[in-house]
């Protein structure tokens, strides 16, 4: 019998952005948005831009999908998986790259304005607000992280 959904062995990468900025007595802060489809609380990710490295493409989904713009660190803080339902309905196993993005400012528009919600957590809300174990873990310990690599750009 077959159900329509096609999972397939080929793992795809995706970009990431971790948007965050040091509020009040430099803590740190993170931003999540919601995913179109399910509302679940994600970073903003996408898939590679053709002539554009990782990192810019990860900038751009930041910018793409919750208006925000800043310094994005060149190598990923980290990695996760997850399972992406493709419009066609087919299922893909997606590794995607996180890199830490530190906002500067946030556009009055947007392309996907409207579209998603957007909050900014403390690590530790963030870290319980997304579903995919290692990702929680990455925005976890990102303060930590950010301290020991001084990411910033």
């Amino acid at each position: 019998m077959n159900s329509g959904r096609k999972t397939t062995a080929v793992r795809r990468v995706q970009y990431a952005a971790l948007p965050y900025r040091r509020g009040a007595r430099s803590r740190t802060q993170v931003m999540l948005v919601t995913s179109r489809e399910t509302g679940r609380w994600i970073i903003p990710k996408g898939w590679p831009k053709k002539r554009k490295a990782p990192h810019t493409s990860a900038a751009r989904e930041a910018l793409e999908e919750a208006g925000v713009v800043g310094e994005v660190g060149r190598d990923p803080i980290g990695s996760y998986s997850y399972k992406k339902r493709l419009k066609s309905g087919a299922v893909v196993a997606c590794e995607v790259q996180v890199f830490p993005l530190e906002v500067k400012h946030q556009q009055k528009t947007w392309p996907e304005k409207g579209e998603r919600e957007l909050h900014w957590f403390s690590p530790t809300a963030a870290a319980r607000a997304v579903q995919e174990p290692v990702l929680r873990e990455i925005i976890r310990t990102f303060p930590r992280t950010r301290r020991a690599r001084n990411v910033t750009n």
